[in-house]
């Protein structure tokens, strides 16, 4: 089966601290940030590329998005989501769901859901059983 997506990429507020939450947020996930290309001498601009083997998440200064964005990462265990959630709310998320099953989507849907610093829904999630 071949994925829908190749990659995703948005605009940030202040790329210093969503490039610290992310790498914070995502470590649990096994996602790390594997690409930064500085448009700056400061290095206050800039993308940043996310991912486990390709950068396939970017997130970059620019002009802040139009309301709120929602990106869901794969998680391998129920575990993983909950490290995902800790990992969030001490990088400075806040919480928008917290670990739990979400039997209104399918039976093993097993999510938690955090807004990061640029209020955007950020979501880790397995479909496998316990």
């Amino acid at each position: 089966m071949q994925d829908i997506l190749d990659h995703i990429g948005f605009p940030i507020t202040d790329y210093g601290r969503s490039l610290a939450f992310y790498k914070q947020s995502l470590a649990p996930l096994g996602i790390v940030m594997l690409k930064e290309v500085s448009l700056s001498e400061d290095g206050a601009d800039g993308y940043a590329g996310f991912g486990r083997q390709r950068p396939q998440f970017w997130i970059g200064t620019g002009s802040p998005l139009k309301g709120r964005l929602h990106v869901a990462f794969a998680a391998t265990s129920r575990e993983q989501v909950q490290a995902f959630y800790e990992a969030a709310l001490a990088a400075g998320g806040r919480d928008n769901g917290p670990p739990g099953l979400r039997p209104h989507y399918h039976e093993n849907y097993y999510g938690a859901f955090v807004l990061d610093p640029d209020g955007h829904n950020i979501e880790a999630v397995t479909h496998l059983p316990e």
